[in-house]
């Protein structure tokens, strides 16, 4: 396979790669949407019954009464709420994290390979050339490797984060 070639391939890879991030993301946005209309549809069933409620109440502790029974079920279907949310977002983040790996490790094999087929054609004392166009290769792939790496620790710490934000589920 010729250099041209090789860096060809590495960019059609790259290319799939973005397309099919591009359509995680979109799964990812479509699931949140799905989880948003449901959530929408049951609250206006929810908010027609509590007006129906209101309407039949005859005294000021049925009201208290109907208002202290809506308390305990909002914050547990927020609570649901948020663990959906999280879920999908923890799938979709997780997708993204296995392409990214796979990308990188593909670009660096790809790279290194078409470094080593250059070197078997270069010109007589082109050595240290090719010796610097290597160690820019492996410095550029170590760069990317510590990248993806606190890329993976700042989504882990968002995620925790998104963990303490969303934790209202009801102490026992």
């Amino acid at each position: 396979m010729t250099i041209a070639a090789e860096f060809r391939a590495a960019q059609e890879s790259s290319i799939e790669t973005c397309f099919r991030l591009a359509g995680k993301a979109f799964e990812g946005i479509e699931k949140l949407a799905e989880l948003n209309l449901q959530t929408i549809k049951t609250l206006i069933g929810e908010a027609r019954e509590t007006a129906l409620a209101m309407l039949s109440i005859k005294d000021p502790q049925e009201l208290v009464a109907l208002q202290s029974g809506l308390l305990k079920p909002a914050g547990d279907k927020a609570a649901a709420y948020a663990h959906h949310v999280r879920e999908i977002v923890a799938a979709t983040r997780g997708e993204f994290s296995k392409a990214a790996e796979l990308s990188v490790t593909e670009a660096r094999k790809t790279l290194l390979a078409a470094v080593d087929s250059a070197a078997k054609s270069v010109p007589a004392g082109s050595e240290h050339a090719l010796a610097l166009v290597k160690t820019a290769v492996e410095g550029a792939s170590s760069a990317a490797e510590g990248m993806q790496l606190a890329v993976k620790q700042a989504a882990e710490v968002a995620e925790a984060g998104l963990d303490n934000v969303i934790d209202v589920e009801p102490k026992s």
